[in-house]
């Protein structure tokens, strides 16, 4: 599932944004069957800076009334990490 112009470049623009925020410690995303963005964050008082930001207030409006039928939200702490 590759991401339709119009979403890639919102997708870009809040990437850029959350990267210049205090706090912002990563992403990782995949558009296979379903699409899923993870954004790593330090703390919740950061978790809160992003989710208030003008820009991405208005790309979540864009993205109820015109992209997603449906999406969820997870704030989870990461424990322990490790790769094989």
């Amino acid at each position: 599932m590759e991401l339709a112009p119009h979403h890639a470049i919102t997708f870009e623009n809040m990437l850029a944004l959350a990267q210049q925020i205090d706090g912002y410690l990563g992403v990782e995303s995949a558009r296979e069957n379903i699409g899923i963005t993870v954004s790593y964050w330090r703390d919740l008082a950061a978790i809160k800076h992003w989710k208030n930001q003008q820009e991405h207030l208005i790309a979540q409006k864009h993205g109820k009334q015109k992209w997603y039928q449906r999406y969820s939200v997870r704030i989870a702490k990461v424990e322990k990490q490790y790769e094989f």
